[in-house]
């Protein structure tokens, strides 16, 4: 039996609040492109073999008559929605809530569909070639259930200087296992040098932190797993219009419940992303230096 290439799924339902509109589909490479066609240019070329994309019903149509001629013919596309009424187990569901309950439940909302070992990623993070690369050599030699992988970045190439971030810090042991995951909130730079919240006051963060940015290796065995916590979540949070249920947090529940290990995978690539207008132009500066390079095409798909 030939053995299945890995997926890549890729969360596109956020609401984008912070930013202001749905830069899912927002062009910024020089000829048109969306940040995550760059994720899936480097994951055809590091060997996937399928696309997952996880968003919202109401704007599908416009979301695959963007992406979906483009990739016709050059690997496998799969679309899931993610709302609040799937895997709610019957409980109500507060009408106040519009957004959705976080990127744990989106990866649920893949539960059907998932038939391989796969990577998760943001829609709005460029991550580099070798992360996929990195990504898809663990998928194929060492991924199995309760071994898994998180790609870890340094952060201070995970900041924006426009705002704040949340950012997962990663605490690893000798033989390279993470320990934890921790959810650090309202990450910012100030005079070179970083900083989160910490209950009332701020606490610094060495710039050299290894930190998540939701690139992460999994099977279909975690996804079934956290089903569970989820119904849990929703038993303690139903009512919290803010509350999500976290990839990094379940990750984190997982190796302290000795259900699996987690590798930290460190990668030289540089992020850069979109979380709020005014990276927008910055993001666009970069991927036309990275076209001058050569490390892409002026048109990725041409």
């Amino acid at each position: 039996m030939t053995k299945l290439k890995p997926s890549l799924v890729i969360l596109a339902a956020g609401m984008a609040s912070r930013y202001g509109g749905n830069k899912q589909i927002e062009s910024f490479g020089p000829s048109g492109e969306t940040i995550m066609e760059y994720s899936i240019f480097d994951a055809i070329k590091a060997g996937f073999g399928k696309v997952i994309f996880i968003i919202r019903e109401e704007f599908a149509a416009s979301f695959k008559a963007s992406i979906g001629p483009k990739l016709a013919g050059k690997i496998e596309l799969d679309y899931v929605y993610q709302s609040l009424d799937k895997f709610s187990g019957g409980q109500e569901i507060s009408a106040d809530r519009s957004k959705p309950f976080g990127t744990q439940h989106a990866l649920l909302c893949t539960k059907e569909v998932l038939d391989a070992p796969f990577a998760v990623i943001n829609a709005d993070d460029f991550y580099g070639y070798d992360a996929f690369k990195q990504a898809c050599d663990f998928l194929t030699t060492t991924a199995a259930a309760g071994k898994y992988a998180c790609i870890g970045y340094e952060l201070k190439n995970s900041l924006s200087d426009h705002g704040s971030v949340t950012r997962g810090e990663i605490n690893v042991d000798a033989a390279g296992h993470i320990t934890g995951i921790t959810e650090r909130k309202e990450v910012v730079k100030r005079e070179g040098k970083a900083f989160a919240k910490d209950g009332d006051t701020l606490i610094e963060l060495p710039m050299d932190t290894k930190v998540s940015m939701n690139f992460f290796c999994f099977t279909p065995e975690f996804v079934n797993w956290s089903e569970a916590g989820y119904h849990k979540f929703l038993q303690e949070h139903v009512n919290d219009l803010k509350a999500e249920f976290l990839i990094p947090e379940v990750t984190d529940q997982l190796i302290n419940a000795g259900e699996g290990v987690v590798k930290m995978i460190p990668t030289e690539a540089k992020w850069f992303g979109v979380t709020f207008k005014e990276d927008a132009q910055i993001v666009k500066e970069r991927l036309l230096e990275l076209t001058a390079t050569g490390a892409y095409p002026s048109d990725l798909w041409k």
